[in-house]
């Protein structure tokens, strides 16, 4: 009953553990549950009893104060202008911003209705750009840039971010290209297997005013099943005036930091530098470790000796063929009709291995085979003691950074007024849709679950049986297979073991401490054959006297009525006188044959007792196991 119970027990672990599995992985991709949507927003039909889900698409419209909404639900680009200029420092042949750019629908989960911005090109260059509403100006409000991408056939090397494009007179959206100054770019980015999720902004340098990018610390968050599952991903970036910031995807936060800690390089500079005037003495020594200047090479040690010699006692196996070649021409071989030899040299006819060869055990010249040499030693050198000089690791003086200064609000940065797509892809169909950029939480929320959250609800409704789906869970992870099997066999054993009737011995129930046998010595066995012996003997001999005596009676008896009919007789034919005589010799004859009847008891005992101690001994000594009964025999003589 005990193993049962660990048996259900071993069950219910790894039910919860394969339970575990699959809640977490719905909540890797669900990472949290989306706002309830609003009614007002959204009209949906779902037909339960169908296998699909049935929607009526509206297009979102912002319910607060926003920066900047589009959702190409129109179909025409209204607003956007397509880059006409060049990159710089690139190949004339892809240094246009000629990569195309459309908008349709999603090629699959199609929401009827819904539309987006498409890259179709692949290994081109893209650029295309939109003024906002309205500038946003970094003082007391949040931002908040939010976006959707799907990448539909995956993502091989190419980026999916986008540039919020600093204010300034000059900005011209036409000539929109890769070093058009930018205040912040945030996005998806992919190239081999790096994965990425930028958050770049530039800050300027109040002292020096040269602009520098700093990155933020990469999400501790595996980002590859939002590039490879062919979904629509919610990408959400809130910057506050505290100044800190956080990353989120499918509104479940992957990253978060602070502007002044958690940028690379930091915000701010260090207070002290390196002086770059400063020089390292010449006789700094930073050796820890130096050659024992006292040391000696032994007078043994033979530098000469090479570290691998012919082993002498290799000997050349029995039948190698020393005048057969490894190789040879190939007799079937024939110089082509089209070979000329002032073109392509003289024709030499190829080789292939010798067919004697194949079933020898070597051709050509045999040679010894190399071993290490045990004497080898290689070239001395002496061995290395502390430093005695040792000085640390020189490192030049400090001194106060000339450009040191300190922003303690690293938020308050340059105006934004324009959105852009600048990319490099060799992927195409880069799905983008439904982007606003506002400064409450809630406003951008409402737009998602009238976006977003209805591609979820039609890609969740299309998405394979469980089946499939832990089929497909399997081919990333090989190792679920295991537990697949042990899920499915469990039940069964466990019926099994439950179910199937079990037998109870009674001599497992009833099982004492003392029937278990123990190891008989030599000598125990010799000490108990000699007490059984004995015990044997005796018993034999009482058992033959009881024997000798009711086998003498009968003869006592038949002799004395053998002398009474004597002394009958004897009266009869003789006088008085004889008679007492004869009577003498009468009782004198009974004695004697008393006597002989109790000799031959005797000599019949003292056999009987020899034959059975004899049997005895051999019944004992047969066995060299454990000591086993000697059964005794009855020795009776007719």
């Amino acid at each position: 009953m005990q193993v049962q119970w660990d048996w259900l027990w071993l069950g219910v672990l790894l039910v919860g553990s394969v339970t575990a599995e699959i809640h977490d992985e719905e909540i890797q991709d669900a990472d949290v549950e989306v706002e309830d949507f609003d009614k007002n927003s959204q009209e949906t039909d779902i037909d339960k009893g169908s296998s699909s889900l049935e929607v009526i698409y509206k297009t979102p419209e912002p319910t607060g104060e926003v920066y900047f909404t589009e959702t190409f639900d129109d179909g025409v680009l209204t607003g956007w202008l397509l880059s006409k200029t060049q990159k710089e420092d690139t190949d004339e042949n892809i240094s246009k911003y000629d990569g195309r750019w459309e908008v349709e629908a999603l090629k699959e989960n199609t929401v009827p209705g819904d539309r987006g911005l498409v890259l179709k090109s692949i290994a081109r260059h893209h650029a295309i750009s939109a003024m906002l509403t309205r500038p946003f100006i970094f003082d007391s409000k949040p931002l908040i840039v939010q976006y959707e991408v799907n990448f539909q056939d995956g993502i091989d090397c190419g980026g999916a971010y986008v540039k919020l494009l600093s204010g300034s007179d000059d900005l011209d959206l036409e000539h929109f290209f890769d070093k058009t100054p930018y205040t912040i770019m945030f996005g998806p980015d992919k190239c081999g297997e790096d994965y990425k999720l930028h958050f770049i902004f530039r800050h300027k340098n109040p002292k020096t005013g040269v602009y520098e990018e700093k990155h933020a610390k990469r999400p501790d968050v595996d980002l590859k099943k939002f590039y490879s599952d062919k979904k629509t991903h919610l990408y959400t970036l809130v910057l506050k005036p505290d100044d800190t910031f956080e990353l989120l995807i499918d509104q479940s936060i992957v990253g978060k930091g602070n502007l002044l800690e958690d940028m690379v390089p930091p915000v701010n500079p260090p207070k002290e530098i390196d002086d770059p005037s400063d020089k390292k003495p010449d006789d700094w020594d930073e050796r820890p470790k130096i050659p024992d200047p006292n040391a000696v090479k032994p007078d043994d040690w033979d530098e000469d000796e090479p570290s691998k010699i012919e082993d002498p006692d290799a000997v050349k196996p029995e039948g190698w063929l020393d005048d057969e070649l490894q190789y040879i021409p190939d007799p079937n071989a024939e110089k082509p009709e089209d070979w000329d030899e002032e073109m392509d040299g003289e024709w030499e006819t190829p080789q292939i291995p010798n067919p004697k060869c194949e079933t020898a055990p070597g051709c050509g010249e045999w040679v010894r085979p190399m071993m290490t040499n045990p004497n080898y030693k290689g070239k001395w050198k002496p061995p290395m003691i502390d430093n005695p000089n040792y000085q640390g690791i020189w490192s030049p003086q400090k001194i106060p950074n000339p450009d040191y200064f300190e922003d303690l609000h690293p938020f308050e940065m340059t105006a934004v007024s324009a959105i852009g797509l600048e990319l490099w892809s060799m992927t195409p169909d880069i799905y983008f849709d439904n982007f606003i950029i506002c400064s409450e939480m809630e406003v951008a929320d409402r737009w998602a679950a009238d976006g977003w959250g209805l591609k979820k609800l039609v890609a969740s409704a299309n998405e394979p049986g469980m089946l499939s789906q832990l089929v497909t869970a399997a081919e990333d992870r090989p190792w679920l297979w295991i537990i697949y099997i042990l899920t499915l066999a469990l039940p069964v054993g466990l019926g099994v073991l439950f179910c199937w009737p079990s037998k109870k011995i009674e001599e497992d129930i009833n099982y004492k401490k003392t029937d278990v046998s123990k190891p008989v010595t030599k000598g125990e066995l010799e000490q108990a054959r000699e007490e059984i012996d004995d015990e044997a003997e005796l018993e034999e001999e009482k058992e033959n006297e009881d024997i000798a005596i009711e086998e003498r009676r009968p003869i006592e008896e038949k002799k004395k009525e053998t002398v009474k009919e004597k002394k009958k007789k004897g009266r009869k034919e003789s006088p008085s006188g004889e008679g007492e005589g004869e009577d003498k010799n009468d009782d004198e004859e009974e004695n004697e044959a008393a006597e002989g009847s109790q000799e031959e008891g005797d000599k019949s005992n003292k056999s009987g007792s020899e034959d059975e101690m004899k049997e005895a001994d051999e019944s004992t000594g047969s066995g060299d196991g454990p000591m086993k009964s000697v059964r005794k025999r009855r020795v009776r003589k007719d």
